[in-house]
């Protein structure tokens, strides 16, 4: 498990923090429009980086608080019989996402799981029924501060997607854009 005193990277690193830097979006409104359209291009892309990341570290916490609650409720189950019941949960919910329509993959997925898999270092999750309950708990505090904030900056790059959009969407208002060469830049994409 990281230590205390060494939090892990926050979700998404550098790549993350560079467009929720102000400076990011400053002087968007004179920049030209393929720059525009590349910059909301490499927002999409980390927002959907960090979706990807977010489903891979909710998977494990609901599998680790689940067993956690099998445990306090002494429950007979195994965690292997609880799966579709635990997989079934987050149907059953309200949606907690924006709706977007994604149009990219992540980009190298072995990545956001090898930063998932570093917050609950040196806790074996593959074998969740047979750690002991500390660890389960450590595990779970780790993985639920981490998804916090994972979402905050989530939210923050989805208003930076949305500010880039509203520019777009500002210059085809106002003719300062043409629909054609959007058509155009896109097809190249």
């Amino acid at each position: 498990m990281t230590s205390a005193s060494t939090p892990p990277t926050p979700a998404g690193g550098a790549a993350v923090d560079e467009l929720l830097d102000p400076a990011f979006l400053a002087g968007v409104e004179s920049r030209p429009m393929a720059d525009v359209r590349g910059l909301r291009r490499r927002a999409e892309q980390e927002e959907v980086n960090l979706s990807y990341t977010r489903r891979l570290l909710q998977g494990r916490l609901d599998i680790v608080r689940r067993e956690l609650q099998r445990r306090a409720e002494h429950d007979g189950r195994s965690l292997v019989d609880l799966l579709p019941e635990i997989l079934a949960e987050k149907g059953r919910g309200p949606a907690h996402g924006l709706g977007r329509h994604q149009t990219v993959q992540p980009a190298a997925p072995e990545r956001y799981e090898s930063w998932v898999n570093g917050l609950t270092r040196g806790v074996d999750l593959s074998d969740v029924a047979g750690l002991p309950d500390a660890e389960l708990e450590q595990a779970a505090r780790a993985l639920a501060s981490a998804e916090g904030s994972l979402s905050e900056r989530r939210r923050g790059v989805q208003q930076v997607m949305d500010a880039l959009a509203g520019e777009l969407a500002r210059r085809y208002r106002n003719g300062e854009a043409d629909v054609a060469a959007l058509l155009a830049d896109e097809a190249r994409h």
